[in-house]
């Protein structure tokens, strides 16, 4: 990976899911997607997910926060699930 924020590169083999909002102040709006594209365009599409959901909510599955939203937060559950049975 490349950028300000990187740690250097993926794990091989390890799969990987990103979830986020459209219009997110820091995912969508300060370029914390790019950094998703990329990730997800190195793992390759049988390893890597990115899903990016109508909205501008940071934090959007915390039930305990404002910004809670319950069915973007149901798909991001679902997936999840279908990757760890995928993997399992």
């Amino acid at each position: 990976m490349t950028g300000e924020w990187a740690i250097g590169p993926w794990p091989d083999g390890v799969a990987v899911q990103v979830h986020g909002m459209e219009r997110d102040p820091f995912f969508g709006l300060e370029g914390d997607v790019d950094a998703a594209r990329e990730l997800v365009s190195i793992v390759g599409p049988e390893r890597g997910e990115l899903y990016v959901y109508p909205g501008d909510r940071h934090l959007f599955t915390d039930s305990s926060l404002p910004s809670y939203d319950p069915e973007a937060t149901a798909l991001v559950v679902s997936r999840s699930r279908e990757l760890l049975d995928r993997l399992g």
